[in-house]
């Protein structure tokens, strides 16, 4: 059952679905029209998972769920993802990815880059610790609402892949 995301509780689990590129508005909302009717109906094992979602930056979905009202069994996670992969398919974007990295630009643009060309920014210096990542590996509610989506490259697993060095003399 689709709840309003503010009705989340902070300790609620979370998963970030990245799109590896910017969606139109008209993609956005069939996006969020068929998440919709997807969360309106997820359960697991029969029980109605109450669930929320939020897009963020034209690239970020962004799905709760209150485990303390009934927590997502394995089998209804699976049915997400999979529900997920195949409308990015629909759409012709994936939305399942987390390897890339997705970062801001000195000009505000949200990009997408694999980890070697993220690294190879890093030793051109076109990228710092400073630079805004998005660490789609949050996993619960509160760290999401608290802005762990997007923080500078140090506050994040970033900062230890990709600038230790710089970290260690900092």
């Amino acid at each position: 059952m689709r709840i309003p995301f503010d009705r989340l509780p902070d300790h609620g689990r979370l998963w970030v679905f990245p799109a590896a590129r910017a969606l139109t508005p008209d993609e956005s909302g069939a996006l969020l029209e068929e998440v919709d009717s997807f969360l309106d109906t997820w359960a697991a094992h029969g029980a109605p998972l109450q669930a929320a979602r939020e897009f963020r930056h034209d690239r970020f979905l962004v799905v709760g769920v209150d485990q303390s009202a009934e927590a997502p069994s394995g089998c209804s996670i699976d049915a997400l993802v999979n529900s997920l992969r195949s409308l990015g398919g629909s759409l012709g974007v994936e939305l399942i990815q987390h390897a890339p990295v997705w970062y801001r630009d000195a000009g505000g643009a949200v990009r997408t880059v694999t980890r070697g060309a993220f690294r190879a920014l890093a030793a051109d210096g076109d990228v710092d610790v400073d630079t805004p990542v998005f660490d789609t590996s949050l996993t619960r509610v509160g760290d999401y609402r608290a802005g762990g989506l997007e923080q500078p490259a140090r506050a994040t697993w970033h900062g230890t892949a990709f600038f230790k060095e710089q970290l260690v003399r900092g």
